[in-house]
């Protein structure tokens, strides 16, 4: 099988190429360099958000199952909040492979979700692996910010009926896992929204077809994963609330809207997801886009491809 880059990436992609070349790359197991690496990397996409304005934010905490205080942070336009009526709100965790991230680091790109939807976000501070929460911990934090959201939502103008949780690669864990935890507690969510997620510890074994294009390598994947469960990856005692692709029940999920790059490890255990999903009854909205690798919109946000992802994103938010 062969596999193409879309055109409109190739010269990013190169000089990409050419800035990895130069950086020492973190060795297999090495989760303190791969986060030090990758938070450079998200300072730098950050930049490349486009523009947007009206973006209010304000901090708060809340206390997680095993006692410690997480922060939170609201993200508003007022323009858009002063409708009478109480409207949607998502509880977003960030991505960086579980073990890297910040809330600082994805300021810009919420911002950009909440001017062009009107739809305030509420981004999880969760606690990263392997040094500040491991296991299902990452998960649970998530579930703290949105039962916080939930027990807070008159105050902030926010219907509880139109919740939903979102996160982008691996934020998806947690994302997934909280709505997991929702479901389990009678929670009713409006919608999960995966942006190429990170969801099976499983997914170790290389795909040589799309070696070439790999933004997220199988060597990150085995090292944030090992940092997330230890000596547990790959067993069978692995909590869906920690990799959501355990699951075995997915039936009282809520509908999902799930996208994915061709050239992404994470393409065939998103589809799968996805598949489990709707096997169970549960509405879905899937989106494979083709010739391009993780996190492509965030690098090359003028292609073609990413706008289209972007907009599909905004539009999924919107109809909360």
């Amino acid at each position: 099988m062969t596999y193409d880059l879309d055109p409109e990436l190739v010269s990013v992609m190169a000089a990409l190429a050419e800035q990895a070349a130069a950086a020492l790359a973190p060795a297999r197991g090495d989760w303190k360099t791969l986060r030090q690496a990758g938070e450079v990397g998200q300072a730098y996409l950050a930049t490349l958000v486009p523009p947007y304005s009206g973006v209010q934010t304000a901090t708060f905490h809340a206390t997680t199952t095993d006692g410690a205080s997480i922060e939170l942070r609201w993200y508003i336009k007022p323009a858009e909040q002063a409708a009478a009526e109480p409207g949607p709100a998502v509880v977003y965790a960030h991505g960086g492979g579980m073990v890297l991230g910040t809330l600082d680091l994805y300021d810009e790109l919420i911002s950009w979700y909440v001017d062009r939807t009107g739809v305030p976000f509420l981004s999880v501070g969760y606690r990263r692996a392997p040094d500040e929460g491991t296991g299902t911990a990452l998960s649970r934090d998530v579930f703290a910010g949105l039962t916080w959201l939930l027990t807070t939502a008159s105050e902030l103008g926010v219907d509880p009926a139109r919740v939903a949780v979102m996160g982008d690669s691996g934020g998806g864990a947690p994302a997934a896992g909280a709505a997991i935890l929702a479901r389990d507690r009678g929670i009713a969510l409006a919608r999960q929204i995966l942006v190429y997620p990170m969801l099976d510890d499983r997914n170790q074994t290389p795909d040589p077809g799309r070696a070439a294009y790999l933004t997220w390598t199988y060597d990150n994947n085995h090292t944030a994963w090992s940092a997330v469960l230890g000596d547990q990856i790959g067993t069978d005692g692995v909590s869906p609330v920690a990799a959501p692709a355990r699951l075995a029940d997915y039936a009282g999920l809520p509908p999902a809207y799930i996208d994915v790059g061709d050239l992404d490890i994470f393409r065939d255990e998103a589809i799968a997801y996805a598949q489990n999903l709707a096997r169970a009854g549960v509405p879905i909205e899937l989106h494979v886009h083709p010739a391009v690798p993780h996190g492509w919109e965030r690098f090359a946000p003028n292609s073609s491809s990413a706008r289209r992802a972007m907009a599909d994103r905004a539009r999924a938010v919107a109809s909360i």
